[in-house]
């Protein structure tokens, strides 16, 4: 029993240090009296008010330019899958016509071409050129869409 009652008066001891301890944290700092520190304290506030302005105003312009980035990456993406389908549809069409070529001039060595051979001939190198100027209208709309916000600039 008597250990029991030791281990109380620990116990209790324990918590009036514990207390002693929270009412000295939680109770507030007494104001400088010395008006060094007062100004000195109220030199931090300021610089500390004008830091946070300046990181609030940065975060703001990182914001625009990141928006504005990801706008120019969406429409540089728009462009470069146009692009793509452009050359893609190139590419097929130059196949074609090699293929279409590659016919005529055999036919053309083994006698003279008929009509339908010229005729899927040029319409061969016809649907090429349409390609490439499409590709070309293509380039140009882009040159314009650069171009573009150039001449808002100075208008």
């Amino acid at each position: 029993m008597s250990d029991i009652t030791e281990l109380e008066r620990r116990v209790s001891a324990a918590l009036s240090r514990i207390d002693r301890a929270l009412d000295t944290l939680t109770r507030p700092a007494p104001a400088p009296d010395d008006p060094a520190l007062r100004e000195a304290l109220e030199s931090e506030r300021a610089a500390n008010a004008q830091l946070t302005e300046r990181v609030r105003a940065i975060k703001e312009k990182q914001e625009h330019v990141v928006t504005a980035l990801e706008r120019k990456v969406a429409q540089l993406t728009r462009q470069l899958d146009a692009a793509s389908r452009d050359l893609a549809r190139q590419r097929q069409v130059n196949t074609d016509l090699v293929a279409v070529n590659r016919q005529l001039t055999e036919t053309a060595r083994d006698a003279s071409p008929s009509s339908d051979a010229i005729n899927t001939a040029l319409e061969g190198e016809l649907a090429a050129l349409r390609a490439e100027r499409d590709a070309e209208m293509a380039e140009i709309e882009q040159i314009l869409a650069e171009l573009k916000p150039l001449i808002e600039e100075v208008a």
